[in-house]
């Protein structure tokens, strides 16, 4: 089994990098079999429930393709209304339309762009040079703070009803347990009032009416009815009706002989370093992640204490700290070709020589993607987080120990 997670994609060749794992796998037969086969860790609860419901700029539910005129005509039928046939704008690809002058409103539903976005100069310039901005969450985030209307949402793992589904698409419930707080709203209500709103009437947002209309379009999902559900503690898709057990594991259909269908294909793919190259003037690659204990840009996490948490640093390996002369917990200035930040030294001897680690959990103190590139793949759109060049230059300042927070 090979699993990853962001360190293979967030790449400006993150869709080589999986194609290159995908052949490896076909190449070892490791596909299509119980217990092995190709798994994409989620970085965020949900993620793979999201794109499984149509949040991808060209798919509707169920993974089916937009641009296909026969599926989408499902959907013209259902809704009342022509889908538009052409693929939209994944994210990168929206800050792309905003430099052009091409979107000039966006609605933001659960995310903290201000903040979680490569080269965090554009970023802001970009948001803050819309015509309109609102944004839908739980917080009042970087983004909500800049945004024109900001409409309090339901925490969804406790206050909203619903399903979730996870890296193995196991689709299991989700159960209200307590009322949103003052005038928070579920994030279903929400839209369903901005529709009646704008003239369209929906009904009651019930999550489960919403479910089974999704059970209706999207026939990977068919057989998944609330009590089913319910009853087996979930079912993992495809799921065609409603005495299908659901898949296990997908792709079995390659071993069969004849194998029906097309066979799975070998794509080569050509090395293809990162686009942020080092050189004498920035000599150090920058990665970097997450630490167990804290959440993307600290929103949700930032807010209670962890014995676990340290304030943001710069992590060298023993050897780079030796060479460069520093010290645990002397401040620096790291410098990239978009921006600088100071932050202090933390020794890792995990880390191998030539390569440093920061995270983006603190951007209050250390607001790390001032540093990242914006380089995204052509073809996924995600930001080449992973694969900064940088330098370091002493500030002199006293040693002293990392903050805890």
């Amino acid at each position: 089994m090979i699993c990853w997670t962001l360190g293979i994609t967030e790449h400006h060749n993150a869709v080589d990098n999986v194609l290159a794992l995908i052949s490896l796998s076909l190449l070892t037969g490791h596909v299509g079999r119980y217990g092995s086969g190709l798994n994409p860790l989620r970085g965020q609860n949900n993620v793979q429930g999201g794109g499984d419901m149509g949040a991808l700029p060209d798919r509707l539910p169920g993974f089916q393709y937009i641009e296909r005129d026969e599926l989408r005509a499902t959907f013209d039928r259902a809704w009342g209304v022509a889908v538009p046939p052409k693929r939209g704008w994944h994210l990168s690809g929206m800050f792309d339309a905003m430099e052009r002058g091409e979107l000039t409103a966006l609605y933001v539903i659960g995310e903290n762009p201000m903040q979680s976005e490569a080269d965090q100069h554009r970023t802001r310039r970009l948001l803050e040079g819309l015509e309109f901005l609102v944004v839908q969450d739980i917080f009042l985030t970087k983004t909500a703070e800049i945004a024109d209307v900001v409409l309090p949402a339901a925490a969804s793992w406790a206050e909203s009803e619903g399903t979730v589904t996870n890296s193995e698409r196991r689709v299991q419930r989700v159960r209200k347990a307590l009322e949103p707080p003052g005038e928070a709203r579920d994030d279903l209500a929400i839209i369903f009032e901005l529709a009646r709103r704008m003239g369209h009437d929906w009904g009651e947002p019930e999550a489960e009416r919403v479910w089974n209309e999704l059970r209706s379009l999207s026939p990977v999902h068919a057989g998944m009815s609330y009590a089913r559900l319910e009853a087996e503690g979930g079912l993992q898709w495809p799921c065609y009706d409603e005495s299908h057990p659901g898949e296990l594991f997908l792709h079995s259909r390659l071993w069969e002989d004849p194998v029906p269908g097309n066979r799975a294909p070998f794509i080569p793919v050509d090395h293809d370093p990162p686009v942020d190259r080092l050189d004498d003037e920035f000599p150090i690659r920058l990665t970097t992640g997450r630490r167990l204990d804290s959440y993307n840009t600290g929103v949700q996490s930032g807010g209670f204490a962890s014995p676990l948490r340290r304030g943001e640093t710069l992590d060298l390996s023993p050897e780079d700290a030796e060479r460069y002369g520093l010290a645990e917990g002397e401040r620096v200035r790291v410098i990239s070709r978009r921006g600088a930040v100071e932050v202090p030294i933390r020794v890792d001897p995990s880390l191998r020589p030539g390569l440093a680690f920061m995270t983006f959990h603190f951007q209050d103190d250390v607001a790390t993607n001032l540093l990242t590139i914006d380089a995204t793949d052509p073809k996924s759109g995600t930001a080449e987080f992973k694969a900064t060049a940088i330098r370091i230059e002493k500030l002199g300042a006293p040693v002293g120990a990392v903050e805890r927070r």
